[in-house]
């Protein structure tokens, strides 16, 4: 097995693309092949880091936007909340995750990259404090970038994240 330094340095000299959590790619649509996992699979490792989750719709439907869904989500967006959990020791609580409802896009809550997690001082505070400022997004929100890539936007009543990748797991 080749070490995460020595793939950078086959896609260099090949001209392969890197993509953050995803290794070395062939082309840039290797980078949608992301491990999915099921609501269940999502709730069982949400409920080992303390992890809560809520919807309006006190439902998990994906097709139904008042529901808060979990299938299809990537893995490595599962694990990136638990980093999160684990490094900023906040307490988490999952407002939106794979159910319909959200902008649509590459890198969007349909396709497993992003999670809506409510907002309180203790997160506000992490956020602010750990990771860089990278200025507005097209709709005003102000983001935040990690230092594994993933982008945090404070949409007035909750966190909206982006996951490239487990955020260091």
């Amino acid at each position: 097995m080749r070490t995460r330094s020595a793939l950078t340095a086959l896609a260099l000299t090949t001209g392969a693309l890197v993509a953050p959590g995803f290794g070395v790619l062939t082309s840039a649509t290797d980078a949608l092949a992301a491990t999915k996992i099921s609501h269940a699979t999502a709730t069982s490792m949400f409920r080992q880091s303390g992890i809560t989750w809520s919807s309006s719709g006190g439902c998990s439907d994906r097709n139904t936007p008042t529901c808060t869904s979990f299938d299809q989500l990537n893995l490595a967006t599962a694990q990136g909340a638990q980093t999160l959990k684990s490094a900023s020791g906040c307490g988490l609580n999952i407002t939106g995750g794979t159910e319909t409802g959200h902008a649509s896009g590459t890198y969007s809550h349909w396709n497993g990259y992003k999670l809506d997690f409510g907002k309180n001082t203790c997160v506000t505070n992490y956020v602010k404090n750990t990771f860089t400022y990278i200025g507005p997004r097209g709709d005003g929100a102000p983001q935040y970038k990690s230092g594994s890539g993933n982008i945090y936007a404070d949409e007035g009543n909750h966190w909206d994240v982006l996951y490239y990748n487990c955020g260091g797991c």
